[in-house]
């Protein structure tokens, strides 16, 4: 299933809860038990990835708020975790604003890379050459530009972390809006 690029980062925790934490009919978990205990209920790595994420989320919130407890709770449902985020840092500075939705952003491309939509990273041009040769390197959990004129000397390739691409992402965003007005 391909989270497409219509879906924003709480569509995509909610995909993941509903439609990737519990494994479907005839499909197994990915820890299974050897003894005569039954596997796990639900994908452990999927729970583990929204729990870190969810975490992340409102330990931002505090830091942000200089370690002063959020003025509400947290949401229950996961989905709304990011609306309560902005709503908890909307009277911030523009810096700490563009801070708070590079981590939304990020964790969006990491939700989709869990779902196994890697594509999202080939709608990102390159930070540094401006191309679109960007993948997503599973076996090092890295996007790689795969223009050889951004290679280095040796011919390594530019490589980038997932945070890096949504720094770059939401610094053109905001660039953008501010040129519009």
């Amino acid at each position: 299933m391909s989270s497409g690029d219509t879906l924003n980062p709480a569509e995509r925790l909610r995909l993941l809860q509903d439609e990737y934490l519990v494994p479907g009919a005839g499909q197994r978990a990915e820890r299974v038990s050897k003894s005569t205990e039954p596997g796990t209920p639900i994908r452990l790595a999927v729970f583990d990835h929204m729990r870190e994420s969810v975490g992340e989320v409102v330990a931002l919130a505090a830091s942000m708020r200089e370690n002063q407890a959020p003025s509400t709770a947290p949401p229950a449902k996961a989905d709304s975790i990011y609306r309560w985020l902005v709503e908890e840092t909307d009277h911030l500075d523009a810096a700490r604003q563009q801070a708070r939705d590079v981590v939304i952003y990020r964790q969006g491309l990491e939700h989709a890379i869990v779902m196994g939509d890697s594509k999202v990273i080939r709608r990102h041009s390159c930070p540094n050459c401006v191309t679109w040769g960007l993948i997503w390197d599973r076996v090092h959990e890295e996007v790689v530009c795969l223009n050889r004129h951004c290679a280095d000397d040796d011919g390594q390739h530019t490589t980038w972390t997932l945070k890096q691409l949504a720094e770059d992402h939401i610094a053109r965003r905001n660039n953008r809006a501010a040129r519009a007005t």
